[in-house]
């Protein structure tokens, strides 16, 4: 059984032009942990956390100053809970009380999406519908913007600035209908700040996302599989070097609060390994958002043996209710 962690991009992906394919991400834990495997809790509580590395809960006050020493911190969420939502602003929060400048990266907008998102952050008087259309919400990201739009009224309270960490949809569907092909995309590539860029094929990487694909839709030809995973591969590398020019840009400023779907921190794959690998000097802390369903006993051990990141925050169930699982 996999959960799926990402539902929000659909990736159009076709053996031929009637074929659409959903491109999603779920976890998946066949690969080598990052931590040493360890007890888990017994009885987990909305709101604790769990540090993977000893198996203990710590308390919030133990908690922020790691936060504070960080250079990257990534908030995997499952999307459309107001409990992750929250706990991130609870983050942001208590980096400003503790005098950093956090920089916010958000999943939910792209490239195409910055100059507006600068825009309305500095200016207090914009109206939310043109900045919407402006940013290409629709288009890229879709859904019920008010959802996240406290993170959006946080940054633009405190002069916080914000990233938006996702290519362009666009881009992504024609990947994942045409496949990962640089020289054909040279344009594109360019524009974007992608030409001659390297796209990582790590193993265990490659081997989750084609085994979670093949999970959730099932049947398809395996050049579709194919296409998919290497969107999901332009996806990630693409997050991550956002998120590296940004740290590098870094002067009192930052951490950098990376908030996207979990699928994309889990075990470090997906984006945190690639940021390594681009900037190895910055410390990067990975905190997985887990719901607790009260009407299913959370199956602990598939998150910390091997652990899913470094820390495990509890929080309640999303009001839409527990995530979608395939099998």
């Amino acid at each position: 059984m996999f959960r799926r962690l990402t539902v929000k991009w659909i990736i159009a992906a076709a053996k031929t032009a009637s074929l659409a394919l959903a491109l999603s991400f779920m976890a998946i834990i066949t690969y080598t942990p990052f931590a040493t495997p360890i007890a888990a809790p017994s009885k987990p509580q909305e709101w604790r956390i769990l540090d993977t590395s000893t198996g203990a809960s710590i308390a919030f006050e133990e908690f922020a100053p790691r936060l504070a020493g960080a250079d990257v911190i990534y908030l995997g969420e499952q999307h459309r809970n107001r409990a992750h939502i929250e706990a991130a602003i609870t983050v942001l929060e208590v980096l400003r009380q503790r005098q950093r400048l956090p920089i916010l990266g958000l999943e939910m907008f792209s490239w195409d999406g910055q100059t507006a998102l600068d825009r309305y952050l500095l200016d207090t008087t914009a109206a939310k519908m043109q900045f919407l259309q402006e940013a290409r919400w629709q288009e890229n990201w879709g859904g019920v913007y008010e959802e996240y739009e406290p993170l959006v009224e946080i940054a633009r309270r405190h002069h916080l600035p914000i990233i938006a960490l996702n290519p362009p949809r666009p881009l992504v569907r024609k990947i994942a209908k045409e496949g990962l092909r640089p020289e054909a995309l040279d344009a594109e590539m360019g524009r974007w700040g992608m030409r001659g860029e390297k796209f990582v094929q790590d193993p265990a990487y490659q081997d989750t996302i084609l085994e979670q694909l093949r999970a959730c839709h099932r049947g398809l030809p395996p050049d579709a599989y194919q296409r998919m995973y290497e969107a999901s591969l332009f996806r990630d590398e693409g997050m991550a070097k956002t998120i590296s020019d940004a740290a590098g840009r870094l002067s009192e400023a930052g951490p950098i609060v990376s908030y996207t779907g979990a699928g994309h921190i889990q075990y470090r794959l997906p984006i945190p390994n690639r940021v390594a690998r681009r900037r190895p000097e910055l410390r990067q802390i990975t905190v997985y958002l887990v719901a607790l369903d009260p009407a299913e006993a959370e199956d602990l051990d598939r998150l910390v043996k091997p652990a899913i990141a470094d820390y495990l925050w509890f929080t309640p169930l999303s009001q839409h209710g527990p995530p979608v699982r395939c099998s």
